[in-house]
């Protein structure tokens, strides 16, 4: 399979990225809607840093391209370690945190 070349522009302002330590991933039977948040510790409010709404198909993509690379970072600086101390509520409404 010949590869593809796709030629994508970042705006400056994007690819300076946002900070965010909290994912709220809900979904409808269209499309999914994944909520970055920046959470302060101590705090009981965070505030949607950005939202990224995709279909099922693309979230599934990005469900294996994230997959693939946690896998290699792991491989290459070791395992990454989870030590989520809870605190978090549980989402309701099918909803997930990440």
């Amino acid at each position: 399979m010949q590869e593809q070349k796709i030629d994508i522009n970042i705006p400056e302002e994007v690819a300076q990225g946002v900070y965010s330590n909290l994912a709220i991933i809900s979904h409808s039977n269209s499309e999914f809607i994944v909520d970055f948040v920046a959470m302060l510790p101590g705090m009981k409010k965070g505030n949607v840093r950005s939202r990224v709404i995709m279909t099922p198909q693309n979230a599934k993509r990005l469900l294996a391209a994230l997959s693939d690379n946690v896998a290699k970072f792991e491989d290459q600086n070791g395992v990454i370690v989870d030590n989520q101390q809870g605190g978090l509520p549980p989402m309701m409404n099918g909803g997930g945190l990440a």
